[in-house]
């Protein structure tokens, strides 16, 4: 019985792989198969923007000090002064540090940099660091 089945079922499949004389296999493959593809991948792009934020980038690294009220007067200094600036401030012990913006470029974190340089003379320096990107608005097409 099961090899009447088995038998059966070989013959009745659909013949989507044919196989020429030299030895390729040919494969007839749907083309709305290539339209699912890329609507998953649109809806994988739409789901996972949220997912994608932080990117490398730079900061400005304003002081890093021991004294805990030194560093948060001047991060409420620096958001008086540069709003924009978003602050962020690390403890790692037994130092607090203050680095402030989000800036894909060195060059964009420049004109930040040298004025607060002018506020804190020693100590502020542009570093490498994961930054937040806001993410962009889906265009619908």
């Amino acid at each position: 019985m099961k090899k009447v089945f088995i038998l059966v079922f070989l013959f009745s499949v659909d013949r989507s792989f044919a196989q020429t004389d030299s030895g390729v296999v040919v494969v007839h493959k749907d083309p709305r198969v290539d339209l699912l593809i890329k609507k998953q991948i649109q809806i994988n792009d739409i789901t996972t923007r949220d997912s994608r934020r932080n990117v490398a980038g730079f900061r400005i690294l304003v002081i890093s000090s021991n004294d805990r009220n030194k560093v948060f007067s001047a991060k409420a200094k620096i958001y008086q002064q540069y709003p924009e600036l978003k602050p962020y401030i690390l403890y790692l012990p037994p130092n607090y540090k203050l680095k402030v913006g989000n800036f894909k470029t060195q060059e964009e974190a420049q004109p930040y940099f040298d004025r607060l340089l002018k506020l804190y003379p020693t100590g502020v320096y542009i570093i490498h660091d994961m930054i937040e990107v806001k993410p962009e608005k889906a265009t619908d097409n």
